[in-house]
């Protein structure tokens, strides 16, 4: 059965981007830092060539991604990704949760869904063994969270403090206790990886 894994990168004060995010600069003015594990060091929106994260982040990415089968996000973050260029990064059913499911895009690419649950659902149904992957925004996560339909939470924290911009858990109401399974460190994050026990 599918594992949903939800997964989101922080700063040490908790904002997963910076002030201004969008389109263009999809995590805020100097959100690029939070990001650094993925291309191996700093980098800038507007680098021609980006490299690949190596060391403990491209083993921590390995794992997390070795049963992949869905992916769900954010139409905020669809947007501020500028699509991906239209492509699919991950190669695997791709859920774009939006209050405007009657504008999908063409091709198949991407399945715009109405819902958090719905498109966490049809996420499971798609990767059928596999697993499936929520990642940002921050509200896609706490609403996952708040609907109990999470197995594991991962938090990558960053090690910079942002100071503005989004914060993961404003407006989270909901109290949770954790079970921690594992902390592995690298130059440009810590990972933190719980369980979610299922509630009575």
């Amino acid at each position: 059965m599918a594992k949903v894994h939800a997964v989101i990168t922080v700063s040490v004060d908790g904002y997963i981007t910076g002030p201004d995010d969008g389109p263009g600069k999809g995590l805020g003015e100097h959100g690029e830092r939070l990001h650094n594990r993925v291309f191996g060091g700093p980098w800038r929106y507007d680098d021609e060539i980006r490299p690949r994260a190596t060391g403990e982040d491209a083993a921590w990415l390995q794992r997390a991604t070795a049963n992949l089968g869905a992916v769900v996000a954010g139409r905020g973050t669809y947007e501020a990704a500028r699509h991906w260029g239209d492509r699919n990064p991950w190669g695997v059913p791709f859920f774009i949760v939006t209050h405007r499911p009657r504008e999908q895009p063409d091709g198949d690419e991407f399945v715009f869904v109405s819902g958090v649950e719905d498109a966490v659902e049809r996420a499971i149904e798609a990767a059928g063994a596999r697993d499936v992957h929520v990642m940002g925004g921050a509200d896609v996560i706490r609403q996952a969270l708040t609907a109990d339909i999470v197995d594991e939470l991962s938090l990558i924290v960053a090690p910079v403090i942002m100071g503005a911009g989004k914060r993961l858990f404003d407006g989270f109401a909901r109290s949770l206790d954790l079970e921690q399974l594992g902390v592995r460190q690298s130059q440009y994050a810590t990972f933190i990886d719980y369980r979610l026990p299922k509630a009575d």
